[in-house]
């Protein structure tokens, strides 16, 4: 544990921002899952466009608050548009 009331103050810190990182990170996974399922149950190019979007979106916010880093996000994004195109053929 900390002893000084500066290092108290960055524990406490670090423990919402742990919370929000994991927050956002759990988004951004759970999108990630929905577009995986319905890609593979045979969804429609407008219902997988959609979630694509929203997938899109949650992984852009961690990126940019730093739960992920920004070529992770890029990266997962490259992943899943290739994987919406594979069930869209």
């Amino acid at each position: 544990m900390a002893n000084t009331k500066s290092a108290i103050k960055r524990w406490h810190q670090s423990l919402k921002r742990r919370d929000r990182n994991r927050s956002r990170r759990t988004v951004a996974r759970s999108a990630i899952r929905t577009v995986r399922e319905a890609a593979s149950t045979g969804a429609t190019e407008a219902e997988l466009s959609a979630l694509l979007a929203t997938a899109y979106s949650a992984l852009d916010t961690a990126a940019k608050c730093g739960a992920i880093h920004t070529g992770n996000a890029d990266r997962r994004k490259r992943r899943l548009a290739a994987a919406v195109a594979r069930a869209s053929a």
